[in-house]
């Protein structure tokens, strides 16, 4: 049977060479030889029957039939990973940590109170908070890299093996620091904004093609001088030093558009508003921390709903 052959550095070395998209970086990361695992994609595909990975000029993809196994592999390491941390005796300190992929308006806005309250329940568990583009945290939730993803919801196609839970909508904004030509009540701001540079979501981001219809709802069809960015840290540093318009989600800015450091742009965006939530996969089966866990961000984003 093909299933007696396949062991766990089959499925460690398969998804970590769909996630880096590279034997070589995948080698490296699982610190051993590409040539070792060129050999144990060989032998999962023997197991298997059929091709899991192809080259794609000089790197690798995933087959249409890898795509479907690769669910079922990062189902299976989670899986493992959860059996060996229920019988474990050496106490909660030396598990694997919880991971959660956080969208950069969830980690400003929910994470931090989520966290405080997740303290406080004293559970002994360890968390990881990672940030990125949803299509990429989505990616490693599959593969079983994360545990959990807070944020947009995806488009259906990306949805399968996933569910989610709607937390609070949300939506973009254009925004400008105090004291920006834009903010003077009665100008025309798609008339003026080719005048400065655009902070604008990444083309892979859930919220482009809302941004991107807005502007030819506006008569545009980009900005002139377009900067596409998923940094927080750099969007607030560079609107300081700068007369650029960030176009941003709402809740990266909340507490400088509170504070009057920011301010909002009269631009009706009403149209990018969108779910945000909680992203697991199907097969998810909730330890107590990673239930209180949920419960403690469902709070916080009640809190700032």
């Amino acid at each position: 049977m093909a299933e007696s052959r396949i062991r766990f550095r089959h499925l460690q070395a398969f998804l970590e060479v769909a996630r880096q998209g590279s034997v070589a970086r995948a080698a490296d990361f699982l610190h051993v030889s590409a040539p070792a695992v060129t050999k144990t994609l060989r032998e999962l595909e023997e197991a298997l029957g059929v091709a899991v990975v192809e080259r794609d000029g000089r790197g690798i993809r995933v087959t249409r039939l890898g795509e479907i196994f690769l669910g079922h592999a990062g189902s299976a390491i989670s899986a493992l990973k959860r059996g060996v941390d229920s019988v474990r005796q050496d106490g909660a300190l030396n598990r694997d940590p919880i991971r959660i992929g956080a969208l950069p308006t969830v980690s400003a806005r929910v994470m931090p109170l989520a966290m405080n309250l997740f303290l406080e329940e004293n559970t002994g568990a360890a968390l990881k908070i990672v940030t990125g583009e949803n299509a990429v945290l989505l990616e490693q939730l599959r593969v079983g890299a994360l545990d959990l993803v807070v944020g947009r919801l995806a488009a259906p196609e990306h949805m399968t093996g996933f569910f989610f839970e709607h937390l609070y909508s949300e939506q973009v904004l254009f925004v400008v620091r105090a004291g920006h030509p834009l903010a003077e009540p009665g100008t025309d701001i798609f008339a003026r904004l080719d005048e400065f540079p655009v902070l604008m979501p990444t083309r892979e981001s859930v919220i482009r093609p809302f941004v991107d219809r807005l502007f030819i709802t506006n008569g545009m069809t980009a900005p002139a001088t377009e900067i596409e960015t998923v940094s927080d840290s750099f969007g607030r540093s560079f609107m300081r030093q700068s007369n650029a318009v960030w176009i941003i989600s709402a809740g990266v800015v909340a507490n400088e558009i509170a504070s009057g450091a920011f301010v909002a742009l009269p631009v009706d965006t009403e149209e990018t508003k969108g779910p945000v939530g909680l992203t697991m996969r199907t097969d998810t089966a909730p330890s107590p921390a990673f239930t209180i866990l949920l419960q403690t961000i469902r709070e916080a984003a009640r809190h700032h709903a």
